[in-house]
């Protein structure tokens, strides 16, 4: 199995900063894709950023110039640098993986906890 834990949301005002972290334990043999999702009450998960192994990276247009998502493969974690936050971005930020297991026959889809972002005006 695999684990996501994420950490770093919080409550910041509106122009500042937060990085959020996401790091992958349990039996991993190998991480292909990772990203951010975030998701409001009422409304559908949205993808924010991913990230492939090799280090390509797609970003949501609201979040472009603003985001920017890292991952370090020899620690299975998976960054989000959030800058110029807007109330808009306030939501549950949720770390999505595309791992196996060493007994795993095929990658599955892992998600963390989520982490609350909260982004006053």
């Amino acid at each position: 199995q695999v684990q996501l834990v994420e950490s770093g949301g919080g409550l910041v005002q509106a122009g500042g900063s937060l990085r959020l972290s996401c790091a992958g334990s349990g039996h991993i043999f190998r991480i292909n894709d990772m990203g951010w999702y975030r998701q409001v009450p009422g409304k559908q998960r949205e993808l924010v950023a991913r990230i492939t192994s090799g280090g390509s990276t797609k970003y949501v247009d609201s979040v472009k110039g603003r985001f920017i998502i890292s991952r370090d493969n020899a620690k299975n974690t998976v960054y989000l640098q959030m800058n110029s936050l807007k109330p808009e971005d306030t939501a549950t930020y949720y770390c999505n993986a595309e791992a196996k297991s060493p007994a795993a026959l095929t990658f599955r889809n892992y998600w963390g906890q989520g982490t609350q972002v909260t982004v006053s005006s």
